[in-house]
């Protein structure tokens, strides 16, 4: 049985899941993470189930995928309509306190906390309806070159809205510990929320000096040539005005900016560990850790995530504290629909008769070291897809299944990396891993029904022909800043 305990629950925005010390990345500093999975355990193969902040973060709340949910995009989020593991905690009387960005529709719903403190919602209540032009098939490309510009133009030395946002987040944590973390007869959750990792890769001098840009990997399969080609990739690369990347030095400045913003989010966290620390509430206090998806940053040709390889889908996972063993590596499948029960397992509440269906598994088990063989799933619906994808690991097999277009397949064993599409030569493989796909669901049936709810949607918004005047967003603003402050590059 799982002792019940508090927990302080980290999530950031945007850390690809190789990127840390501990999981063996050779450059990125991340020490405090590095300090988490020495205390307790590494999830080595955790995915998220959409690789686009609103869907993941939907999914991570109410346990449940895109497809069982229709929280598809960056318009259609978490309303409030479903329960999530933060209801049951609160319906149980337990604590349930978020502190910074959720990206759900409003805090006007009833998104399950017992507190929600400098919240992150949809931009101006409505998020990126523009995109719900994907629905039509007539969604306008980033032709603009906006999005290129943030990673190219903007990383490097500078501060930005989104660092002074983490540190807001880190003094109001620190102050909810000192203020609340002993007035209460139940286990609390709190869940503190950061936007780092997410661009623009701008960080202090300071920061910038730990990772001399000239000594920077490249990210791998950036050419064209030294990649499996794909049309729902090349798709998106034009969606987002993707370039072909041959200026080795910007990508490296690229790798630079991304690493230090992950230190810097790693000292964040770690401010609010030394808190729990000098507060003496380690010993009944469980740290866990974890971030909505992963970013490319110039690998396969592509800026961002929005896609289905591991550097998009794979997020770090980490839980240390009571009752979890020390130094520990869980090679599991697991999921951000475990959460959920996992959970409220360790707070020691109970599911709902609602949650009978909930995909997801108590990780309880292999935590403390009973591994079970699972698939992994994931799905993308969003800005800069033509059609729904989907992704099932079983093993070290991974399939890509795009909808109306040619499936891919890698052997993460041999190809980590993914730079060996195995489809055409393994068709018996394909077909045995898309009939447990179908298993799940029905990718054609799916990808109907985002679109027409993404219709539905954009007609609700005043149709397609309004949608076309609404302004793309670059990304959403932090609270108390107007996006034309967010997007301007310093100094132009």
């Amino acid at each position: 049985m799982t002792l019940p305990a508090n927990l302080i629950l980290f999530q950031s925005d945007n850390h690809n899941g190789h990127l840390m010390g501990c999981q063996g990345h050779p450059v990125v500093q991340t020490p405090v993470m590095d300090r988490i999975a020495a205390r307790g355990v590494r999830f080595e193969n955790a995915y998220c189930t959409s690789p686009l902040c609103c869907p993941s973060r939907s999914s991570l709340a109410t346990g449940r995928y895109p497809h069982q949910t229709g929280y598809w995009d960056n318009a259609l989020t978490y309303d409030g309509r479903l329960p999530t593991w933060h209801h049951r905690l609160r319906e149980q009387g337990h604590t349930v306190t978020a502190i910074g960005k959720l990206h759900y529709r409003s805090s006007k719903d009833d998104n399950g906390f017992t507190e929600e403190i400098v919240p992150m919602h949809l931009h101006e209540g409505k998020g990126a309806i523009k995109n719900l032009l994907r629905g039509y098939g007539n969604e306008p490309p980033k032709d603009d070159g906006s999005f290129w510009k943030l990673y190219i133009e903007r990383s490097g030395v500078g501060s930005t809205h989104y660092q002074d946002y983490d540190r807001d987040i880190t003094a109001k944590a620190i102050a909810w510990l000192k203020q609340h973390a002993r007035n209460n007869d139940k286990p609390w959750v709190l869940y503190v929320s950061y936007i780092s990792a997410h661009p623009p890769f701008t960080v202090p001098q300071r920061l910038w000096d730990l990772y001399p840009a000239d000594a920077m990997p490249l990210p791998l399969g950036f050419r064209p040539g030294e990649r499996p080609e794909h049309p729902a990739v090349e798709f998106l690369r034009h969606m987002d005005g993707m370039r072909v990347m041959t200026d080795e030095a910007a990508l490296r400045r690229i790798a630079a900016g991304y690493f230090g913003l992950i230190t810097h989010l790693d000292e964040q966290i770690g401010e609010v560990l030394k808190s729990a620390e000098e507060l003496g509430l380690l010993g009944n206090t469980r740290i866990a850790y974890t971030s909505d998806h992963g970013e490319l940053f110039g690998a396969q040709g592509v800026f961002g995530k929005k896609n289905l390889y591991e550097g998009a889908i794979r997020v770090p996972l980490l839980l240390a504290g009571p009752g979890v063993p020390g130094g520990r590596v869980v090679k599991q499948h697991a999921s951000h629909v475990d959460l959920f029960p996992t959970l409220l397992a360790g707070a020691g509440a109970g599911a709902g008769e609602d949650d009978a269906d909930l995909p997801g598994i108590d990780l309880w088990p292999a935590i403390t070291g009973r591994e079970q063989p699972r698939l992994a799933f994931a799905e993308y619906h969003a800005q800069g897809s033509k059609a729904g994808a989907f992704v099932l690991r079983d093993g070290d097999m991974k399939l890509i299944y795009h909808v109306g277009m040619p499936a891919q397949l890698f052997d993460l064993a041999r190809d980590p990396d993914e730079l060996q599409d195995l489809a055409a030569s393994a068709p018996d493989q394909v077909k045995a891993l898309e009939q447990k796909l179908r298993a799940i669901c029905d990718p054609e049936a799916v990808d109907a029904r985002a679109k027409a709810d993404q219709r539905k949607a954009a007609d609700a918004w005043g149709g397609a022909a309004r949608l076309l005047g609404e302004t793309q967003i670059l990304f959403t603003p932090p609270p108390g800043v107007s996006k034309e402050e967010a997007w301007a590059i310093p100094g132009k």
